[in-house]
């Protein structure tokens, strides 16, 4: 099962963007949910988890599913994957790992949900809609069903959640050297409504979801319409799904330890971001950080069982 399964996902090219225009010569893209916001367990345990649960008839296996789930989301290597990519892995997690009868309801949508991850559509809702329009595929009708309850859930029942203690003030002070642009796998409806709400929208210049394709895709598009080179381009986010972006765009990557959020934005904020407006954030620093970083995010399980939320 891995951390790789994300097929290849193309950007929906009706929504993508036109590229901010360039103001600095530098830039930074920095992803939204557990990077910026203190978002990433409320929306999981909350909205997604819950709705896996209910959408599949799980109760049996409550418990398994919110461990698996959570491992999924937010323990592992497999952390800030577009949310179809990470039903799959949890779909795959349980059926090889969970002995019960209620799991073999999952089989057929696991291998539907397999075939649309790896056949190289928009990994978003509009896409999905689409596929399942052309098709009438019920398993994948059930997944679109279930993300639009998700965001349905986030939307009316989330409270605002907070930015972590120090990213408000590194966003503002960056802002006044280079250009910020959010780079997501969340709808961009819903990180407009976020960065708007916090407060946080004036500090940057464009803000990018599911809709406008992968993170690299993302980072791709950014470097051409403002024609920077790679390294003058900062990646910050909190999951290897963004260091492997920044890696593909080769741009440089700062991470946002999951538990150790506030020391990180402390260190970006004094440390690696005057390195990096300087341009000497440089490989052996990168690697340091990314070293430490991806220990604390493992492909496997612990032996002694599935990790449990720190709330």
């Amino acid at each position: 099962m891995g951390c790789d399964g994300g097929g290849n996902m193309k950007p929906d090219t009706r929504t993508t963007a036109a590229g901010p225009k360039r103001r600095q010569d530098r830039l930074v893209a920095v992803d939204s949910d557990g990077c910026v916001f203190d978002t990433m367990e409320s929306k999981q345990q909350q909205c997604f988890h819950p709705e896996i649960i209910r959408h599949w008839q799980l109760e049996p296996i409550a418990d398994e599913v919110r461990a698996v789930a959570e491992f999924v989301n937010l323990y592992s290597c497999a952390r800030g994957q577009n949310r179809l990519v990470a039903l799959l892995q949890t779909f795959e997690w349980l059926l090889a790992r969970v002995t019960d009868p209620v799991t073999d309801r999952l089989r057929d949508h696991s291998a539907s949900l397999r075939h649309y991850v790896e056949s190289g559509r928009p990994l978003s809702n509009t896409a999905l809609a689409e596929e399942v329009a052309r098709t009438g595929n019920p398993s994948l009708r059930d997944v679109l069903t279930w993300s639009r309850a998700v965001d349905e859930r986030i939307r009316t029942q989330l409270p605002q959640a907070p930015a972590f203690p120090g990213a408000a003030d590194a966003l503002a002070a960056m802002a006044k050297h280079v250009d910020i642009v959010v780079v997501s796998q969340t709808p961009t409806e819903a990180l407009e409504r976020e960065w708007a709400a916090s407060g946080l929208q004036a500090h940057v210049q464009a803000i990018a979801g599911q809709e406008q394709g992968t993170k690299t895709e993302i980072l791709q598009h950014v470097l051409a319409t403002h024609r920077l080179a790679p390294q003058a381009v900062l990646m910050i986010g909190d999951a290897p799904g963004d260091w492997r972006a920044a890696q593909r765009a080769r741009a440089w990557f700062f991470p946002i330890v999951p538990r150790q959020e506030v020391a990180s934005w402390r260190q970006l904020h004094t440390e690696a971001f005057p390195l990096f407006q300087a341009g000497q954030f440089g490989q052996t620093y990168q690697q340091s950080l990314v070293s430490a970083f991806l220990q604390q995010l493992p492909a496997e399980p612990p032996a002694g069982g599935w990790p449990v939320s720190r709330k």
